[in-house]
């Protein structure tokens, strides 16, 4: 990694290595933050200015986070400026947040041989660029169906983060901060990384093959392990669900071990569980992709559209249709008046009405474990 990020080799030793941050509008705070604070940190407990960065928006103009909150960019594209590596930031809404003049800087980017990154949502950008064919991928787990369905040509992952010689993409949260500490250590040695997750009060770095953690709570992941392995067979077996007698087999448990396991600490039998992974994916295909609800259907794991149907409106309270329709759309909230609305301008409530068109939008009734809309017990092959 050391040559491999390091592009500009010719340059003076004591110039810092260049890291230029562009936001995409509705970018998420926290990914920015945890990608921009380990460089902070090397530069502090080197004693020197290893590395120097800037903030970048298309016209130079503030960048709105999705919570809100704005940050004055330190440049735009049409300023001049010399960068090893450059990091797409992007959050909610990444489908309609960039603009062709981001994708064109971008490829110039790449032109000069400048190393290309993004956190989060940000691997869209990128690979809408065409600038990740070829190249393993990590993104947001919220924003993978989109990835694959509309770049079959980018090794889209679902690995924390991809560190490569030319790309360096990651998931969302707190990962950023890990993926720069191993990339901080490819160049610099584990001891400066160790000693910034120190700092950071970091009791743990995680490493890149690990994998995106599934939405069950974290603390059942590591008392359960057999709950959680069963939990990522169902993940990794949506089109082609597996009989809960396959499952158990796999997990080296008995059936009624494993549906004691699920009714104990998840509140609904292993079927109902599963029932729900399908259906939270068919969300996410409904809100990312143009895929027909017949196709999607398919994907997921059901017999016919119409078995399909009939479960999402019993278990997410609404026709899949109606997902489709308010993808996208981030205006008021159901079932608030609008007038309403427009009389409340908080930072929260806008970052609420953004947040529309996301595919977890409105969902914690609908996927929190033992909510009373579940649908009746269906088979695992639906």
């Amino acid at each position: 990694m050391t040559n491999g990020t390091d592009t500009h080799a010719n340059r003076p030793t004591h110039q810092p290595y260049r890291v230029g941050f562009l936001l995409i509008d509705n970018f998420t705070l926290i990914a920015l933050a945890t990608a921009v604070e380990p460089l902070r940190m090397a530069n502090q407990l080197a004693g020197s200015e290893l590395y120097s960065w800037k903030l970048l928006t298309a016209e130079g103009e503030p960048a709105r986070a999705s919570d809100g909150i704005t940050l004055l960019p330190d440049a735009s594209l049409h300023d001049v400026n010399t960068f090893d590596l450059v990091i797409v930031v992007a959050g909610v809404d990444v489908v309609h947040s960039f603009s062709r003049k981001e994708v064109n800087w971008l490829k110039q980017m790449d032109r000069r041989h400048v190393v290309l990154g993004a956190v989060c949502t940000g691997p869209y950008v990128l690979a809408s660029a065409g600038l990740l064919d070829g190249h393993s991928c990590s993104a947001h787990w919220e924003c993978l169906e989109a990835m694959q369905e509309g770049f079959p040509r980018v090794q889209s992952n679902n690995r924390l983060f991809t560190v490569g010689r030319e790309r360096m993409t990651c998931t969302g949260g707190t990962v950023p901060m890990h993926m720069m500490l191993s990339f901080l250590a490819r160049r610099h040695g584990q001891e400066l990384s160790n000693g910034i997750s120190h700092m950071f009060v970091c009791d743990r770095v995680r490493e890149e093959r690990e994998q995106q953690p599934m939405p069950m709570r974290p603390q059942l992941v590591c008392a359960q392990p057999k709950l959680a392995e069963t939990a990522q067979l169902m993940e990794a077996n949506i089109e082609e669900p597996i009989e809960l007698q396959e499952l158990a087999a796999l997990t080296g448990i008995s059936r009624r071990q494993l549906e004691r396991l699920f009714l104990k600490h998840l509140g609904c039998t292993p079927s109902r569980y599963y029932l729900r992974v399908r259906l939270n994916r068919a969300r996410r295909l409904l809100k990312q992709t143009s895929c027909s609800i017949v196709e999607i259907a398919s994907m997921c794991g059901f017999v016919s559209a119409t078995h399909f149907s009939r479960c999402y409106r019993k278990t997410m309270g609404r026709a899949p249709k109606y997902e489709r329709i308010t993808a996208g759309t981030p205006d008021a909230p159901a079932d608030t008046p609008a007038a309403a609305m427009q009389s409340l301008n908080s930072s929260s409530l806008q970052a609420l009405r953004r947040a529309r068109g996301e595919p977890t939008y409105g969902t914690f009734e609908s996927i929190a474990v033992g909510e009373s809309t579940a649908v009746g017990e269906e088979t695992a092959s639906g």
